[in-house]
């Protein structure tokens, strides 16, 4: 194994598609990579650590912040910011299982679910230009999302040496869905193309608001930057037919990726989910950096030993061990033999981080994810196989 490197010197090879000492490790430190409350609870009871007040990072999706002590033990070499909460905003209690967020969007959690499910699209009803001006629309300006932003950067960037991960999610795609309603918005896409350009056009330009206002306090900390959580597949095709992503969506990722271009020097992640082989081509052609959750149980992603001959030049691919099947129902020897595979395919030459595909769910044994984590320490060292 060649000489021990400080996390953000380790990332910073990797990334740069270059062998460090051994591969990143991430856990829940950008998107698409984390745990949900209840597997991190019953993690923090398999290690014997402290009991502590579980903290939402993503309310919606029921993600948990990680603690430093779980991230000190499995070595992770990330460390997360991202925006304050508004200081006119807080989401408005509907009853005691639904609640509005700031761009009106309700979402509720069915009695004996885990997450909260859309329920209330704010455009549900009228899918006009007028509605889109009239709509109110959060305050980009507010300052309570950037209050400490800097403080924050300049010190994990100063006082640690982990790789800084800046959570700007400029994703717009998906949020429209949200907007309108799924069924809605995918009609809209094809017989109403100026309402939907225009819906997408208006929240994207107060997320690149928001994100300007933030990197002009934090860009010379940050390494990595995330840019979209925009989804482009299900798990076995693409969401949307390539005529419809390369004419309305790619050009608006492109105008995305070409701003943070111009204001950070990070490397700019891109997560999307499913059975996206068709698109990674245009992902590599509006900037993307880092490809996160390389979903390996989607038509097409199973083969990461392909993905990385094809693209593994010009992509860091971010995740790969299986959520769907191997993490909740394989032993903790499958899961090891699984973390094995993904490091084998992807991480020689640089350009593989290690983590799970997306959230880690409720029925995970937390044996699996400590498994995950100690052996991409155990195997990733470089030259990987030795």
């Amino acid at each position: 194994m060649k000489a021990e490197m400080k996390p953000r010197e380790r990332v910073k090879a990797a990334l740069n598609h270059k062998e460090p000492d051994r591969v990143p490790i991430d856990l829940g430190q950008a998107i698409g990579d984390g745990i949900t409350s209840i597997a991190y609870r019953n993690l923090r009871q398999y290690l014997g650590l402290p009991e502590l007040p579980i903290r939402i990072q993503h309310k919606f999706a029921q993600e948990a912040w990680v603690d430093e002590d779980v991230l000190r033990r499995f070595r992770v070499d990330f460390r997360r910011m991202e925006y304050g909460a508004p200081d006119n905003w807080t989401d408005k209690v509907i009853d005691e299982r639904s609640y509005m967020d700031e761009y009106g969007v309700i979402r509720t959690m069915p009695i004996g679910g885990y997450y909260y499910d859309l329920t209330g699209p704010p455009f549900a009803q009228e899918a006009t230009l007028s509605a889109i001006e009239n709509h109110p629309w959060p305050d980009p300006e507010d300052p309570g999302r950037y209050r400490g932003m800097r403080e924050t950067a300049r010190r994990l960037h100063e006082e640690t040496d982990y790789a800084v991960v800046a959570m700007l999610n400029c994703s717009f795609f998906n949020r429209c869905f949200e907007l309108r309603g799924w069924e809605n918005f995918f009609m809209d896409l094809v017989a109403d193309v100026e309402f939907a350009e225009a819906l997408m056009d208006r929240y994207l330009d107060g997320r690149l608001r928001m994100a300007e206002l933030a990197l002009d306090q934090i860009s010379e900390y940050v390494d990595v930057v995330v840019v979209s959580s925009d989804d482009l597949g299900m798990i076995d095709r693409t969401i949307v037919s390539p005529k419809v992503y390369r004419s309305l969506v790619k050009p608006r990722m492109k105008r995305t990726y070409d701003f943070f271009r111009a204001r950070t020097d990070a490397k700019l992640f891109q997560h999307c989910d499913g059975a996206i082989y068709p698109f990674l081509r245009d992902l590599v052609e509006v900037g993307a950096d880092c490809l996160n959750p390389i979903q390996v149980s989607a038509a097409g992603m199973d083969d990461t030993a392909k993905l990385k001959a094809d693209f593994g030049d010009k992509l860091t691919f971010w995740g790969g061990i299986d959520t769907q099947t191997v993490l909740p129902h394989g032993t903790p020897e499958d899961v090891k033999e699984e973390v094995k595979r993904r490091i084998r395919d992807m991480a020689p030459g640089g350009g593989y981080v290690v983590c799970s595909v997306h959230n880690i769910q409720p029925e995970v044994p937390p044996a699996n994810v400590a498994a995950m984590l100690d052996a991409a320490y155990e195997f990733g060292g470089y030259p990987i196989g030795e």
